[in-house]
């Protein structure tokens, strides 16, 4: 039986991208902020409803300079239910992460929890739009104020979301995209980080390009994250198509819910008011005594039958052993535990069809073994 896979890029036809390679040749304009990247980033402004853009070659490096952007020092208060690309950020800026829980109802972190863990060396919150689903960014910005933090969101998971109609991209002072091939939109590899100011925008683009503000003037250091020419033409042919494979998860996650809701110990993610998702993963949790069987069976189970589904986020960025060993700052991380212990997320793509998720779904009943 052919791989049911948890994710599957969004690849534009390919006679489509020819010509943009075709003009790429004919240019001899490969990287550099060159005609295509400038191109992709006007219109990923217009698609995505944000005033400034900076394209980065991947959503790490994104996340590494906007720390490094807003001059951070001290600790970091974040979430251990992320991918390590979060903390990794914090450490590399030579800044420390302080770890709090999560809301059991989004797995993002959770608010109540932040200002216990604010001391006189806190300087910024890092919060996670984890699978997409908006943090609650009211009450994260009411602390941040209080305090005089700043307020950076990985929204690693969140192109095109929006709540009230307005995009999630533009809260706090800086977010962070990833372009990476697993996302819903990408541009193979690649990031971005969304402000609010043309000064903040030069100075990004002076950051991702060693410093340089002119020829002979490096005033900043900086490191090498431009986005190449080939790249930056694959995003724009995708953006394309973006729309329609959105359309089509969400006819993916609706089937999903529909058929898990009887099925007893397996619950899926709240769905929130006024938002509009990108449907880029689909994440179930497993409660074992419920169901009858551990998160872990289940998700061999599903191996066996060629269904690749990904216990993400397992471990917790505490549990790795870098973040032991190190022993950075954490609070009590009971629910960060708990969901990462049980979560599996189910394929999620464009191209997934009905008859793949009946199939899945029937595994999942233990109807098929």
């Amino acid at each position: 039986m052919e791989k049911i896979t948890v994710t599957t890029p969004l690849l534009p036809p390919l006679e489509e991208l020819t010509p943009y390679l075709e003009d790429i040749w004919n240019r001899k304009w490969l990287t550099n902020n060159g005609y295509y990247h400038q191109l992709l980033e006007k219109e990923l402004c217009k698609y995505l409803d944000v005033k400034y853009i900076s394209l980065f070659s991947n959503g790490t490096l994104a996340l590494i300079t906007a720390l490094q952007a807003l001059e951070l020092q001290g600790e970091i208060i974040t979430t251990p239910y992320s991918f390590v690309a979060t903390s990794h950020a914090i450490v590399l800026n030579n800044l420390k992460p302080v770890f709090v829980d999560i809301d059991p109802n989004t797995y993002n972190l959770d608010p109540k929890k932040i200002e216990e863990a604010i001391t006189d060396k806190t300087s910024a919150i890092l919060p996670v739009h984890v699978y997409g689903t908006p943090c609650d960014n009211e009450a994260i910005q009411k602390i941040a104020n209080k305090h005089n933090l700043k307020v950076i969101y990985d929204a690693a998971h969140a192109f095109g979301v929006k709540k009230d109609g307005v995009s999630i991209l533009n809260w706090g002072d800086l977010s962070i995209l990833s372009f990476h091939a697993t996302k819903a939109y990408s541009t193979i590899e690649g990031g971005a980080i969304i402000c609010h100011t043309p000064e903040m925008k030069k100075k990004l683009d002076q950051l991702k390009n060693f410093g340089y503000e002119s020829e002979t003037e490096i005033p900043m250091l900086g490191s090498n994250a431009k986005v190449n020419e080939i790249q930056a033409a694959y995003g724009l042919a995708s953006l394309k198509y973006i729309d329609n494979a959105i359309a089509s998860r969400k006819r993916s996650a609706e089937l999903y819910r529909k058929e898990l809701s009887n099925i007893k110990g397996i619950s899926c993610l709240d769905i929130q008011d006024d938002v509009k998702l990108n449907y880029s993963y689909f994440p179930i949790i497993v409660n074992s005594k419920e169901y009858g069987e551990s998160r872990d069976c289940l998700y061999f189970r599903l191996r066996d039958n060629n269904i690749l589904s990904r216990r993400y986020f397992h471990p917790l960025i505490t549990d790795f052993d870098f973040y032991k060993n190190h022993d950075y700052k954490k609070y009590d991380l009971s629910i960060s535990k708990k969901t990462s212990d049980n979560v599996i997320c189910l394929p999620m793509h464009h191209n997934l069809t009905e008859n793949n998720i009946n199939f899945i779904i029937e595994i999942i009943k233990g109807s098929l073994k």
